[in-house]
């Protein structure tokens, strides 16, 4: 699998504390019937923290976009990955 770094936020917790996060987009492969195709997933990760990655979340390229950038403008965490994916399928 491979991971195709996007962006980095700095984000203030609920105590002030400043942490950052990198977002990345997973590219893989996923079976679908007969043949493969590429699959997308995401990955968020704190600078010596937690990290959350789901692969293969989809097979479209503009769905997976569609979800990173909200994951970036949104500054999702890693706690609240799960979450807002359950929530966006």
């Amino acid at each position: 699998m491979r991971e195709l770094f996007l962006e980095t936020r700095e984000l203030a917790d609920q105590t002030g504390t400043v942490r950052t996060y990198d977002y990345s987009i997973l590219i893989g492969e996923m079976d679908v019937g007969g043949y493969s195709c590429e699959s997308y997933g995401i990955k968020v990760a704190e600078r010596g923290g937690a990290q959350a990655s789901i692969p293969n979340v989809t097979c479209s390229a503009a769905r997976i976009d569609e979800l990173s950038g909200l994951l970036v403008r949104n500054g999702v965490t890693p706690a609240g990955l799960d979450d807002v994916l359950s929530d966006w399928l």
